[in-house]
């Protein structure tokens, strides 16, 4: 039997949410966005719970999107008057998005290794960070052909309309160290030492008293809801460029590792 994509553990009034499929360096499947999502939720009805940990399976935080359900319609026009289902699916991981944002615990992301386009998302929406001195985060959306959809709001809430122009209109990437000044780390340590620091972070973290610190965050929250919902219209973005001539290129060269047709030749 396989291992389940996405793994809950509880310990007293902590849980551990690990994204778990290291072949595909814990990129975010399906099953793996349901999991998330429906962890959340779940979460967000347990007073009992305080603090939530999402990590990812020893090697990555995680690789982003899992495009290999998308794979019979990169490149592939909608025939007219169909609804499309890229939508709805794009959509969902949007829905993750958000529902981590209003859980009422603390959300503490712990990367060691890549965090990359949907994985860079998920980081933003945490309340702390945590990263390994190997770690990188990058949005490369651009670079294959597809706008970073889902994520676009929540990049720019976190780093500010400035970094987030940076980072997600030229598909950069970042080392732990330079992602630390953007304010996307809030804690760098070395290598081998994530889980000594986390333990550190979440004796600190309970010294807060759960309902004020539950109603501090929901104060945050109406913050974020001043910025416009654009999950759906990021839906539809997504879907017509998935289904667009540049990400079947985009993509076809990212996988024969070669640069995409637009990139000038030396």
């Amino acid at each position: 039997m396989s291992a389940s994509p996405f793994l809950v553990e509880r310990a007293g009034d902590i849980e551990r949410w690990t994204l778990n499929d290291p072949a595909t360096r814990n990129a975010l499947s399906d099953a793996m966005v349901v999991g998330l999502y429906e962890a959340a939720l779940r979460a967000q009805q347990d007073d009992s719970l305080r603090v939530v940990v999402l990590t990812g399976a020893p090697g990555a935080f995680s690789a982003g999107g899992s495009l290999g359900h998308f794979a019979s319609a990169i490149g592939r026009p909608l025939p007219p008057g169909e609804a499309d289902p890229l939508i709805a699916m794009n959509r969902r991981f949007g829905d993750v998005l958000h529902a981590l944002c209003a859980l009422p615990q603390m959300l503490v992301c712990a990367v060691d290794g890549p965090a990359m386009g949907g994985g860079f998302g998920l980081v933003c929406c945490a309340d702390h960070v945590l990263a390994t001195e190997r770690s990188v985060f990058a949005t490369p959306e651009v670079t294959l052909g597809l706008p970073p959809a889902q994520i676009a709001p929540f990049v720019w809430q976190r780093l500010g309309d400035a970094a987030a122009r940076q980072c997600l209109l030229q598909g950069r990437s970042y080392s732990a160290t330079q992602a630390q000044p953007l304010g996307l780390v809030d804690e760098l340590v070395a290598n081998d030492a994530l889980e000594v620091a986390l333990r550190d972070r979440l004796a600190f973290m309970l010294r807060t008293a759960p309902r004020a610190m539950a109603s501090s965050k929901r104060l945050l929250q109406h913050l974020r809801e001043e910025v416009a919902d654009l999950r759906e219209e990021a839906a539809i973005a997504f879907a017509q460029a998935l289904r667009g001539p540049e990400a079947a290129s985009g993509l076809a060269a990212f996988a024969r590792k070669q640069p995409a047709p637009w990139v000038p030749k030396s």
